[in-house]
Order: C-alpha cells, then structure tokens, then sequence
C-alpha cells in the first residue's frame, strides 16, 4: 500500500490519544490502545441506530459507531477540545477528514447535556470519562437523559474487594498522577448509581479483575515500594428498558 506522506505529516505533527487507521498507510501514533478497548466494549449493532459520543476527544469511538452503520453519530467533548489539558480538536477533525466521514461535532461540557441542547440518542457511549468528574452522579444524570435506550459506560474501578457500592476518592494525584481523576467506584456502585438514575437493567460485560488477583497484585507491589493506586476497568451495559433485546438497541 502506498503511504500518504502528507497525510503522516500532518498526523505526525499533531499529539493523540486514540490510536485510529486513517487509511492510506496511516495510523495515529496514540497512547490509548483504543482496539483493545473496543474489543471489550461488546457493542451490539448500531445499524440503523443513532450514536452519542460523550467525551469523543480523537473520535476513534465515534467513527467506529459511523463504520457500524449508524444512522447519525454526534462526537461531543470540552475538556479534550477546549479545556486546559493538552488535547485539542485538531486530531479529531484532521481524523474526520481522512476518513471522509459524516461524525457531527458539537464542544459541549458533560454537566451541560440535556435533551434541549443535544437531543436524545438510542445509544449513548461514555467511555474512560465517569472517574474525571468531581460529580460522578449528577453527570450520569447528565448521560441519562439524553439516553433513549442503551449506555456503554467504560471506567475505572477501585474497591473491587467491597460488595458494598462504594468509591475510592481520589483527591490529589493518587490514580496515575493525574489531578484530573476522582473517584474509582467499585462495581456494585456503579450498578447502584445506573439504576438510581433510571436504568432498570444494568450488566457488567467486562468484570474486573478478581479480588484475589487484585489482593496478590497490591501485596507485590508495595513489596516494591510502589505507592500507585491499583485500581481497574470494567465495562456496564445499561438499559432504560428491561425488555430491551440484548443484541441490539430498541426499536423504539
């Protein structure tokens, strides 16, 4: 295949977080594994259906959606965009046009989705975003109502060995060194927080690691003297409806 240089010059230049095949010989250079993520992600078809993408930053996740067959795909962020971490827009939109895809785009922050700025979505994704939020809980209310029928929450999770629902806070840099995580809570938490905000069916379709695995995990490493926060990922599938089909969003 031959390579676009200018197209792996222009990517070149630019600082990602998804790693996307732009075609062409092309793939962003990322630090995301964003294939492997999407293999745990168990999406169900999207043909047909209406995709929003809440905290899309590169839009690997939204140009997928479009790839799946949706109908419409909405790519929404702030922070990434506009915010005053390092990423931008200049990766999605540069991505968008390689791709000569249709993905709308709309710079709105998580707090501010309602029905009337953004409408309603058969499938919402909300991937690697709940733990960033000092208000973990007023966003899923967010998420919510802009929800017709199913979540795709992707997020950390702490506590794993509590079958309590209950969140690790984070209130300085103890997850990763990063000021901009906040909680990590644990998965019957997030089961609690997703039904108390009107999802009636909730799954978890990628657990975490198991307790014993955890346990042995921490024990290693403060035999190394590693002060990091061990922590998780899980992926929960809601349903506004629980007669949903498992297979696919509603009709409705």
């Amino acid at each position: 295949m031959m390579i676009n240089q200018d197209l792996r010059s222009r990517a070149s230049a630019l600082r990602w977080y998804h790693t996307i095949d732009l075609g062409q010989g092309v793939v962003t250079e990322g630090v995301d594994d964003s294939p492997y993520r999407l293999a745990r992600l168990n999406l169900p078809s999207l043909a047909g259906h209406t995709v929003l993408d809440v905290g899309a930053w590169d839009g690997f996740f939204s140009f997928e959606a479009e790839k799946r067959g949706a109908s419409r795909v909405l790519a929404t962020d702030h922070y990434s965009w506009s915010g005053p971490g390092w990423g931008t827009k200049a990766g999605f939109e540069l991505a968008r046009q390689a791709l000569g895809s249709r993905v709308e785009d709309l710079d709105v922050d998580v707090m501010d989705l309602t029905p009337e700025r953004v409408g309603a979505f058969d499938v919402v994704l909300f991937l690697g975003v709940l733990y960033h939020l000092r208000h973990p809980l007023l966003g899923l209310e967010c998420v919510a109502s802009v929800t017709r029928d199913l979540l795709i929450l992707e997020t950390v999770v702490d506590m794993i060995g509590s079958r309590r629902p209950a969140a690790a806070f984070y209130p300085g840099r103890e997850l990763n060194s990063d000021p901009t995580n906040w909680w990590g809570p644990n998965v019957p938490a997030v089961h609690g927080m997703l039904h108390s905000v009107g999802f009636q069916q909730v799954e978890t379709v990628t657990p975490p690691s198991s307790a014993l695995f955890r346990t042995a995990r921490t024990i290693a490493h403060k035999l190394r003297g590693d002060k990091r926060v061990i922590q998780d990922r899980a992926v929960f599938h809601a349903r506004k409806s629980s007669t949903s089909g498992r297979n696919g969003p509603s009709s409705a």
